[in-house]
């Protein structure tokens, strides 16, 4: 810590002979700095960094203040590190749901398509639907036939499976 102090005397006037005949003409060069370095010493060390902080006209020195800020450099990779680790959790708890999910609709088409080979048509149509629309929007004009829209209804058998 570094602190800039400025005191400011003026001797009673009565004491002056007695001053200078024990401590000399110098006194103010011998005496007054140990004094004001103990006193400031004993006053600092009543107050922690944060209250010395409030305090105005006060500085910290270079590796201090380089400490300080390493230290908040610090501690804001660490929130950054775990953010990402609890974004990545996020994403694996997603991936398994979503993985879940696509596993279910899966089991249930084929459990629908070994029940009714219907269902297999309903999605050429709507698959077909789709083409369709697409080539309407389309500024070029494109005829397919039902083969090509994958829709040989006639080739089909869509009676249910009876078990």
């Amino acid at each position: 810590v570094k602190i800039g102090l400025r005191v400011l005397t003026r001797p009673i006037a009565d004491e002056l002979p007695k001053i200078y005949r024990t401590l000399g003409e110098n006194y103010n060069e011998r005496v007054l700095p140990s004094i004001i370095h103990e006193t400031l010493k004993a006053v600092v060390a009543q107050y922690n960094a944060s209250q010395l902080i409030t305090c105005s006209g006060l500085t910290f020195g270079e590796k201090f203040a380089a400490a300080i800020e390493a230290k908040q450099i610090a501690a804001q990779e660490a929130e950054r590190a775990k953010f990402v680790v609890e974004k990545a959790e996020q994403d694996k708890k997603g991936a398994v749901i979503r993985a879940q999910g696509e596993a279910k609709s899966a089991q249930l088409i084929g459990q629908a398509i070994a029940n009714n080979p219907a269902f297999i048509t309903l999605r050429k149509i709507e698959a077909a639907r789709e083409i369709a629309q697409t080539i309407a929007m389309s500024n070029n004009r494109v005829f397919l036939s039902s083969d090509d829209l994958l829709l040989n209804l006639q080739d089909m058998n869509l009676e249910p499976v009876k078990k």
